[in-house]
């Protein structure tokens, strides 16, 4: 799933909703989220398609630019 970077969303926004939605720990979100600021996005979770879709969904339902790759 990969994070791409937007105008809107604070870094500590971003972080918190990787924290509490792909159970990042601090240190991951804000690299993720760094990464995504700086390079235009990040892959921020691997995993099977069923297990992404709801972590997807709840990030767009928060204003997150994310798309399943």
């Amino acid at each position: 799933m990969v994070l791409y970077n937007d105008d809107i969303n604070s870094f500590d926004f971003v972080i918190d909703c990787l924290v509490e939605i792909c159970k990042h720990d601090g240190n991951q979100a804000e690299q993720c989220a760094y990464i995504t600021h700086f390079k235009g996005k990040c892959d921020v979770k691997t995993g099977k398609f069923d297990d992404l879709k709801p972590m997807k969904d709840a990030l767009i339902e928060r204003g997150l630019n994310v798309m399943i790759e």
